[in-house]
């Protein structure tokens, strides 16, 4: 008689972890579901209509490339379009997420490969991103780092 209650408190604690365990996965799979449906829009846009990607950033955002220090949604798409280069391809190579401080936030960081029409050879990139939420169920670009790495 005593096993029953014994055994239902370690059913209840085990389903209470279960619960939770689960609770986790499917924030993880939220959090990667959005990141990949930013890497693609951003990427995508990036490689077809740079102009675009202001639409991503606030005035607060702040874009860091290459080491210069970019702040606002005007001045990054001003950057961002005045490369010097027209047309390009990004070769996404790995992707990965974590929850930001922020809340609600995350924090994205991508390596990858980039092509520039008429170039032989492929650069190598990382990329972070801080994704904060919007009051439109959305997010924006608070945080851009980019980096050609050079090996």
């Amino acid at each position: 008689m005593q096993m029953l209650p014994l055994r239902t408190a370690t059913s209840t604690t085990g389903g209470a972890r279960m619960d939770k365990d689960q609770g986790k996965r499917e924030m993880e799979e939220q959090l990667e579901m959005v990141t990949k449906a930013f890497v693609d829009h951003y990427y995508n846009l990036f490689d077809t209509n740079r102009a675009a990607l202001a639409c991503l950033y606030d005035q607060t955002s702040m874009l860091s490339f290459e080491g210069q220090k970019i702040l606002g949604a005007d001045e990054i798409s001003r950057k961002l379009s005045q490369l010097p280069f027209e047309q390009c391809n990004h070769s996404i190579s790995t992707v990965d997420c974590q929850p930001s401080p922020f809340v609600g936030g995350i924090l994205v960081f991508v390596t990858g490969n980039l092509q520039l029409a008429g170039e032989e050879h492929q650069l190598r990139f990382s990329q972070m991103f801080q994704l904060i939420p919007t009051q439109q169920a959305s997010f924006f670009v608070q945080n851009d780092i980019f980096r050609l790495n050079y090996c």
